[in-house]
C-alpha cells in the first residue's frame, strides 16, 4: 500500500513539478510553491497533501511559516527494493529517480541549510527509541558503528567504528525519552571534521497500529559544507532506511546500495 501511494503521488505531472522545485531548493512556503504552478492556492495545497501523505515531502512550521522538504527516503526504499530484486539490471530508471529527488540543495528561506526526513516504521514507539539509543541495534543499521552516550544532558554522545575509534562525536542537548532527543554532530571523518558541530533532533510519535513516525531535523549547518553535502546525498536516507529495514524484518538490508 506504502508503494502503490508514492506511484500514485509521482504520476501526476503538477506533484512532479513540485517535487523539482523542492529538489532546486528545499524548505520552500506555500506562497513560493503557488507562484511556480498555473493552478489555485486550494490546488496546490491538495497536491501538497497527496505528497505528504505518500511521506514524499515533509513540513516544519519556523517562526510564522510553514516551510515544505523533500523527503527521500520513501524512494531509497522503492529503490533497494527493485534493485534488490534485478541486481543484474541495477535498475538505472530508479537509481536516476532517487538521484533526482535526494539532490536538492536543502536551502530555507533564510539560506540556511537544513535537512529533514520523515518515515513510519512498523514497530512499536519504545522499540523505535532503542534502536535510535542502544549499541546494539545502531551496530546494525548505522555503518556497523556503536553509540556510547548515557543519554543525560550534557554527556557524550559518540558513534565508534567497529575497531573503536571515534568517528562522530557530539553531546546530549535534550533527552525525553521515548518522545525525542536532540544531539550535536561533529563528523571526524575528512574532510568533514574541518566543519563546525551540527545539531540533530530526533522526534517519534506513536500511530495507531502500532506503528512510529521518526522526523529527523538536522540543522545549524554553516552553509553547504562537507558535512551537510555528504548527508545530504544519501547518509541519512541509508540509515533511517536501514533502521526501517532492520526492526520491521530483523535484518538490516544488504550492503553495496
Amino acid at each position: 500500500m506504502e508503494d502503490e501511494s508514492i506511484f500514485r503521488a509521482l504520476a501526476d505531472p503538477s506533484r512532479r513539478r513540485l517535487l523539482d522545485l523542492l529538489f532546486e531548493r528545499d524548505g520552500r512556503t506555500l506562497t513560493e510553491l503557488e507562484s511556480e504552478l498555473p493552478m489555485t492556492r486550494f490546488g496546490v495545497m491538495k497536491h501538497l497533501r497527496v505528497l505528504q501523505e505518500a511521506g514524499l515531502i515533509t513540513t516544519r512550521k519556523v517562526g510564522r511559516e510553514r516551510l515544505h522538504y523533500l523527503n527521500p527516503v520513501p524512494i531509497q526504499l522503492i529503490s533497494d527494493r527493485w534493485i534488490s530484486k534485478y541486481s543484474a539490471a541495477r535498475a538505472s530508471l530508479l537509481a536516476d529517480l532517487k538521484t533526482t529527488l535526494e539532490g536538492g540543495n536543502g536551502m530555507t528561506t533564510a539560506s540556511k541549510p537544513r535537512l529533514v526526513y520523515q518515515i513510519i516504521i512498523k514497530a512499536p514507539q519504545e522499540r523505535v527509541w532503542e534502536a535510535i539509543t542502544k549499541s546494539e541495534f545502531t551496530s546494525r543499521y548505522y555503518y556497523g558503528c556503536t553509540l556510547k552516550t548515557d543519554l543525560t544532558v550534557g554527556s557524550p554522545f559518540t558513534y565508534n567504528m567497529p575497531n573503536g575509534s571515534p568517528i562522530v562525536e557530539g553531546e546530549v542537548v535534550a533527552s525525553e525519552p521515548p518522545n525525542r532527543l536532540v544531539h550535536t554532530y561533529h563528523s571526524l571523518w575528512p574532510p568533514m571534521n574541518e566543519d563546525a558541530p551540527t545539531r540533530v533532533t530526533w522526534e517519534l510519535e506513536s500511530m495507531p497500529g502500532g506503528v512510529t513516525k521518526v522526523t529527523v531535523v538536522h540543522e545549524d549547518f554553516q552553509g553547504q559544507t562537507a558535512t551537510y553535502q555528504g548527508l545530504q546525498g544519501g547518509g541519512w536516507t541509508w540509515i533511517l532506511s536501514n533502521m526501517k529495514t532492520l526492526l520491521e524484518t530483523g535484518e538490516p538490508m544488504p550492503q553495496g546500495y
